[in-house]
Formats: C-alpha cells, structure tokens, sequence
C-alpha cells in the first residue's frame, strides 16, 4: 500500500506523541494534528488495514515495524529540513510547515545524499 502524504503525517504524529506520552489514542493525534476525531477515525482505519497500526482493547495505538520505519524516517526529514531552514534564518513556524511538505516530496536517495552532504561539510 502507497502512503499518502496525510498517512506519513499521522504516523510521524503518533511516533512523536508516544515519545512525549508513552501511550496514545486517536484524541491525542486529533488535538497534535489539529483535525477532528472523524478524520483521525478513517486514517487509523486506513492505515491498520496497511498494516502500518494497530489498536489494543484499551484503544491505544501502536505502530507497526513498517508503521514506525517510515515514521521514523519522515520525522528525520522534518527535523532536517526545519533545522536547516532555521540555520538559513527562516523563523521558526514557517520552517516547521515548510519542512512539513518537503519530507514528502524528496526522495528517499535525494534526502540521504543531501544529510550526508550537509553533514560532513559541518564536519570540516
């Protein structure tokens, strides 16, 4: 199944909300997203029925292996691009939202050369 960029929003969402809380529900991703419970309701459907979530008796939610890869990795990208925004001087809430659309346009190849290329010329 192809995420959709909403998909990778609401996993890096959960990933970054269990971090903060421990353990999450659909409310808290509707409260950190600033969408509504319904819209929260259909993504977990969707993206359990990926196999990207699951949800426990208690309601919680858990990312699966590939649900907390690809969180994982488009939480890398947003934290690139809104610190290199932020580096370049762009304030901080446009860097955020900025950052939020690039982490799903770029490639996956493209990203990586252009961390490791950022990073080693820190590096020097």
């Amino acid at each position: 199944m192809k995420l959709r960029a909403s998909g990778e929003d609401y996993l890096e969402a959960i990933l970054v909300l269990q971090r903060q809380k421990g353990m999450v529900r659909s409310v808290d991703v509707a409260r950190h997203l600033e969408v509504s419970k319904p819209s929260v309701s259909h993504a977990v459907t969707t993206l359990k029925e990926g196999g990207f979530l699951t949800m426990d008796e208690d309601f919680f939610l858990h990312l699966t292996d590939l649900g907390r890869e690809i969180a994982e990795q488009t939480y890398e990208k947003h934290r690139f691009f809104t610190d290199l925004l932020t580096e370049a001087g762009v304030d901080p809430a446009s860097a955020e939202r900025d950052a939020c659309r690039m982490e799903h346009v770029i490639s996956k190849e493209s990203f990586e050369h252009l961390r490791d290329a950022y990073n080693a010329h820190k590096e020097e």
